[in-house]
């Protein structure tokens, strides 16, 4: 798949999360084969002011290229210049966030906000591609309520700005994660505009990225929250296309591999006191439906150290062989 003069391997893409696709979780998607990589949103006005908190969201690893960066605002003039002044930084594709269903992001004209103002889209996307020469993508949903399902019509004012390709994800604002998502909606918006365009939403398995891609034609298939605790859906999806078949999961003794080397890269990268702390929610993620991890879940909750996680881990081990 080609984006503007990125061209990305494998058609795999790993969704942006808030306090999910940070760099450690990056480099783990990477490794399995992820085939673009994209980053926690950023707001563009934190960065014209210089929010010293905005800095750890930069990050960005070589490893781990492409790497798409994804600024969020509703100011043209911000948004645009911010991407001029942070285009130095090693990102490949810089993404517009257009979907984010957050009532205080929302509440700010910003994310699924911008869906019901098409002629403000077009301005947004036509500034920032003016102002940069990487590629400028957009992440839309399929609209804001069921009053107005508009995607077909925000794609093609996102193509007819410059834009180089949209993600959409198939549920409307006012549905955030419930229910299920409309890949109709991602067939309409392939068939309507010439650039490419990638399906997101339930894709959990190799089967259902295949059955995307099927019914909707789309170029890439994003995943989301069927990548939390669960970085080898990538591995699952290339074995899967290239054979036909599904590879075996990873054992118990692999996932709390995993579980422990993706501490060490979050204390690499934060220090241990933040970084055990935020592999709380992920070891949860990666033990779930596991014997005893409602328990391992309240006990994780307390682990402070490296030390004391290793140990919960290995007594899992032990307690589920």
């Amino acid at each position: 798949m080609q984006i503007g003069n990125v061209t990305i391997k494998h058609p795999y893409i790993l969704a942006p999360m808030a306090g999910v696709t940070d760099l450690p979780f990056r480099l783990l998607c990477k490794e399995q084969g992820a085939g673009l990589l994209c980053m926690e949103m950023i707001s563009a006005k934190a960065l014209q002011y210089k929010n010293k908190n905005t800095k750890a969201l930069l990050s960005i690893h070589p490893d781990e290229y492409p790497v798409s960066l994804q600024l969020f605002g509703s100011d043209p003039k911000i948004i645009s210049e911010q991407a001029k002044k942070i285009e130095e930084l090693p990102f490949q594709i810089l993404d517009i966030n257009m979907g984010c269903p957050v009532p205080k992001v929302v509440k700010n004209g910003e994310g699924s906000a911008l869906m019901k103002n098409p002629k403000l889209v077009y301005n947004i996307v036509a500034e920032t591609v003016k102002a940069i020469r990487k590629p400028v993508t957009v992440k839309i949903r399929k609209g804001f309520d069921e009053q107005s399902l508009n995607a077909v019509e925000i794609a093609k004012v996102i193509e007819a700005a410059g834009a180089s390709a949209i993600a959409v994800h198939g549920r409307t604002r006012e549905q955030y994660y419930s229910g299920k998502a409309d890949w109709e909606i991602i067939r309409q918006v392939k068939e309507a505009v010439k650039i490419p365009v990638i399906g997101n939403g339930d894709v959990t398995s190799a089967r259902l990225a295949a059955d995307m891609r099927k019914q909707t034609g789309c170029d890439g298939v994003m995943i989301g929250r069927g990548a939390q605790g669960n970085p080898w859906i990538f591995h699952e999806l290339l074995v899967y296309e290239e054979t036909g078949q599904i590879p075996e999961r990873p054992n118990i003794q692999q996932i709390c591999d995993t579980i422990l080397r993706h501490a060490r890269l979050q204390i690499e990268f934060k220090g241990e006191y933040l970084g055990i702390r935020e592999m709380r929610k992920h070891t949860a993620w990666y033990t779930k439906g596991m014997t005893g991890s409602a328990r391992l879940r309240d006990m994780v909750n307390q682990v402070e150290t490296y030390e004391e996680l290793e140990a919960l881990l290995t007594k899992m081990i032990t307690g589920n062989n």
